[in-house]
């Protein structure tokens, strides 16, 4: 996999910045200049942008094309701001629409930097009508050197109480969605990068995070297959058979499952995986259903108007069980709001 990504023939050359001081203000037409250093709020010794300010900052610029570059210079200036925090070994390498801050050597992030690329047009492909990128900004990777930093970082977007799901990759939703990753987990960077920028390519619906992980888990697997990534189905069917029960599929229909830190985690990405597999073999009808769903009730209305199915019976089927209707999502059991599917 890795050996793949080193020998990728690359179509553009990749722009390398040089360290240089990150920008403590920006100028745009008409507007007055945005203070950079202001909207920089600390998140555990690391600078994270005032996203809000920058979008009312831009907002505020009369020509799109000028409001598209003024985003694009907003979203370099934090990672410029973030490289000189993380230490002068990082370095900042572009290519097309993608940014990459990283250590890598300078060959390794031009393939990476490449399958990303490449995977953003795949994926708008796979997930024809349903995955889409938007009209600005840049597709950015952050590759911590340790899980030390990556969870550093990635922990200023949780919940100050809880105990989470480990993670390698993450992709975050927050107003300038990026995604991050650890260097000693470069081994797997195509799963990595195919799975998270799914999610990047749907953060425009507001899909709940079954819906959003099962098109990201399918879509990975596609694109980028995870060698011995195949379990004993026999044993898997009897993992989900043993641990789902009414409680259980309501965490899944609501998201909270999917941050569970115990096998619930692993069996809520398989569970999305399968519904989401059979549901997309009708694709006609399952764009129509992505398109249409809503992460407050789970997905169930527009499960129910374009695809015809009760979702609860859908994964008592799946998991051999008599139909119970105390299995459809219930959004009334919900203690807290539903999770989106963003990371």
């Amino acid at each position: 996999m890795f050996t793949f990504l080193k020998s990728l023939v690359l179509p553009a050359p990749v722009a390398a910045a040089q360290p240089s001081p990150a920008p403590d203000r920006l100028q745009a037409p008409g507007v007055e200049a945005f203070d950079v250093r202001a909207a920089l709020a600390d998140a555990h010794g690391l600078p994270v942008l005032d996203w809000a300010a920058a979008q009312a900052w831009v907002a505020r610029i009369a020509d799109s094309a000028e409001q598209a570059r003024a985003w694009t210079a907003c979203e370099t200036a934090w990672l410029q701001h973030l490289q000189a925090a993380l230490g002068p070994a990082y370095r900042l390498q572009s290519q097309r629409s993608a940014i990459l801050l990283s250590t890598l050597p300078a060959h390794v992030a031009e393939a990476t930097l490449g399958f990303v690329n490449k995977s953003v047009q795949r994926i708008l492909r796979t997930l024809d009508g349903v995955a889409s990128t938007p009209d600005w900004g840049q597709d950015i990777l952050i590759v911590f050197d340790d899980e030390d930093g990556y969870y550093r970082y990635v922990s200023h977007y949780y919940p100050d109480a809880g105990e989470f799901a480990a993670s390698s990759g993450m992709y975050i939703h927050h107003r300038c969605g990026h995604f991050v990753t650890v260097k000693a987990d470069l081994h797997a960077v195509e799963p990595v990068i195919a799975h998270e920028l799914t999610h990047a390519c749907v953060s425009h619906l507001p899909l709940p995070a079954w819906l959003n992980e099962g098109l990201a888990v399918n879509t990975e697997q596609r694109l980028a297959p995870r060698p011995g990534a195949l379990q004993d189905l026999r044993q898997m069917r009897m993992r989900h058979q043993a641990f789902w029960g009414e409680a259980e599929i309501q965490q899944f229909w609501s998201g909270k499952s999917f941050l569970r830190n115990d096998e619930g985690n692993e069996l809520s990405y398989d569970l999305a995986r399968i519904l989401v597999a059979q549901f997309a073999v009708d694709w006609g009808r399952f764009r129509c259903f992505a398109l249409d769903a809503d992460l407050a009730d789970g997905a169930a209305a527009a499960a129910r108007e374009h695809l015809h199915i009760d979702l609860g019976a859908a994964a008592c089927a799946v998991l051999e069980r008599e139909p119970d209707a105390a299995w459809a999502p219930q959004p009334e059991r919900w203690n807290d709001a539903p999770e989106r599917g963003a990371f």
